[in-house]
């Protein structure tokens, strides 16, 4: 057996003895750069200095707008209003029992304004802030179930802005140099409300 294998080692050995040809490298022809098209080189895209220049003084603009909150809009002032709302739904009721002239005195603090509640049904009154600003918070009952009305001495605005809720409708007024938000059942004809809202109110700030 030993002489097998011995025998086998020697094939394997002679058939890993192969002789390998040298490698030669074929040689290239000269390169004829005559004929070669040359390509323009492609320049970088620029934008101007002056449109660099343009875009920093909007941004600063619109910053200095934002800092100085004249970049306040009615939309904004509509949506806390609406967000208010939200956080208070225990006013939003239907109940027939009118607030005492001290609850009514607590909500509306003569240093903001006059309320004459007349034949008004004056359900709810509650100090708020929205904005970080005092807002008496009073429910009136209109035909078709409570009305919310929101006292902003301090929140000018330019004319009148719809609001636009899930379950409710309702404007902000502006009245002096402030303004009245008044928010209803999408059945409720807030008109006439509206009107003797504003006749109600005189502000002292």
């Amino acid at each position: 057996e030993f002489e097998q294998y011995q025998a086998l080692d020697l094939k394997i050995a002679k058939a890993l003895q192969i002789d390998v040809p040298e490698l030669h490298m074929p040689e290239l022809p000269d390169l004829d750069i005559e004929n070669v098209a040359t390509l323009p080189e492609r320049k970088r895209y620029m934008k101007p200095l002056w449109f660099a220049v343009a875009a920093t003084v909007v941004l600063a603009t619109s910053i200095s707008l934002r800092t100085s909150g004249l970049f306040e809009t009615h939309n904004s002032l509509a949506t806390e209003v609406l967000a208010h709302l939200d956080h208070e739904p225990y006013a939003f009721r239907n109940v027939d029992t009118p607030v005492s002239d001290a609850r009514l005195a607590r909500a509306v603090p003569a240093s903001l304004a006059v309320f004459d509640r007349g034949s008004s049904l004056v359900t709810y009154a509650q100090p708020c802030v929205i904005n970080g600003k005092d807002v008496p918070h009073l429910v009136i009952q209109g035909q078709h179930g409570p009305v919310t009305i929101l006292l902003m001495p301090h929140e000018e605005v330019a004319e009148e802005t719809p609001l636009d809720g899930e379950n409710v409708k309702g404007v902000i007024l502006p009245v002096g140099k402030g303004s009245i938000a008044i928010i209803g059942d999408r059945e409720e004809l807030l008109g006439p409300i509206k009107k003797n809202v504003v006749n109600s109110v005189t502000w002292t700030t």
